[in-house]
């Protein structure tokens, strides 16, 4: 399972943006900000939901089947049962699928740069070849 910390620097990663660029729309320091990243910092709720909603997602997202892994609910003879989240696979498979999917789009962020300096570095030789 993937903790909170490493879901929020995913997200950022996969919007392109620096940990100094979160802090300062999170409006905290940046040394702050990156005791959250790094998992040494407990998040308030109200923090984690501007956190979300910065990253654009819901806080469930952030959470995952580590923080959401126990349900309870009334069954129709009135007794309580509980449900254990971890110990259905699914959501291991849906977090595991949400981590590659945001580590696609940091990888696709990575080729459209890439792309950017390629089409610079070009467009530099073209203008040095012209000088010539």
């Amino acid at each position: 399972m993937m903790p909170i910390h490493e879901k929020i620097r995913l997200f950022r990663q996969a919007k392109g943006w620096t940990q100094d660029e979160v802090a300062e729309k999170l409006e905290l320091s940046l040394n702050a900000y990156g005791e959250i990243e790094r998992g040494n910092s407990d998040i308030r709720l109200s923090r984690l939901e501007q956190i979300a909603n910065l990253f654009e997602v819901e806080v469930i997202d952030l959470l995952g089947a580590t923080e959401i892994n126990t349900f309870h609910f009334i069954n129709s003879t009135g007794t309580q049962n509980n449900h254990n989240y971890s110990a259905n696979g699914q959501m291991e498979m849906q977090t595991e699928i949400d981590k590659l999917q945001l580590m696609l789009q940091l990888k696709d962020k990575e080729i459209e740069l890439r792309d950017e300096k390629i089409h610079h570095l070009s467009e530099l030789v073209d203008l040095l070849k012209a000088k010539n």
